[in-house]
């Protein structure tokens, strides 16, 4: 079994692939001490040794940034898809001041470029296989027909229900016997933000990282809101 990471090797190693991500090369040795406020270049060479003991990476010790990750492919073919945590009341739903993060998906699940996720809160839809603490990937370009599951703004919440229409009233449906249905009324404070796409579920998800200084705030985000 491969020997743990300490916390700080966790760290710079986070670092490196999300640095790599971004930039398409590797951060140098120097980069990394100022970035973890490491006086000593040498403790981070003891750093990247570590890690490459562990299995972690490969060095070319002739290279200021010879340094491969193993196992990590480029990102192509993927694609940011923006998750908000809050709704807003109103047009349009989506702020970017509510946007909480990104979460990378294959560009082969992603049916139009304006996806997002949003999470799921609660049993209603479990008929339908999808759980509490589930994130649904939601298409505003496709155009919502009954039985369709779609993301839907009530005011200023969220909820993912099954779209239906009764007489000249649309109903919101759950999959759960327990829960009631929402009819919306002609002068109620309703949208379809979209047509849920796609389920994620995570098994284990990590809390958010720490705050930073304003020069160091380049992929660290707030702690995601549920919506039901």
């Amino acid at each position: 079994m491969t020997e743990p990471l300490t916390q700080l090797e966790r760290r710079v190693y986070h670092y490196m692939i999300d640095f790599l991500a971004e930039n398409t090369y590797q951060p140098s040795i120097r980069e990394i001490a100022k970035r973890f406020r490491i006086k000593s270049t040498k403790t981070v060479s003891d750093l990247l040794h570590s890690l490459e003991s562990k299995g972690y990476i490969q060095r070319d010790e002739s290279r200021s940034r010879g340094v491969r990750l193993l196992g990590f492919a480029a990102a192509g073919h993927t694609q940011p898809v923006p998750f908000y945590g809050k709704i807003h009341a109103g047009e349009p739903s989506l702020l970017p001041e509510h946007r909480q993060y990104f979460i990378t998906i294959d560009r082969r699940f992603v049916p139009s470029e304006d996806v997002f996720f949003v999470k799921i809160k609660g049993d209603s839809m479990i008929g339908r296989g999808v759980l509490d603490g589930d994130f649904v990937m939601v298409t505003p370009s496709a155009r919502a027909k009954d039985g369709d599951m779609v993301a839907a703004r009530l005011g200023d919440e969220a909820t993912v229900k099954t779209l239906t229409h009764r007489g000249g009233a649309i109903v919101l449906e759950p999959a759960n016997p327990s829960e009631r249905s929402i009819e919306v009324g002609p002068r109620s404070d309703f949208a379809v933000l979209g047509v849920v796409c796609g389920v994620f579920r995570p098994f284990y998800e990590q809390e958010p990282p720490p705050t930073f200084s304003e020069e160091e705030q380049s992929q660290h985000q707030q702690q995601p809101v549920p919506v039901t």
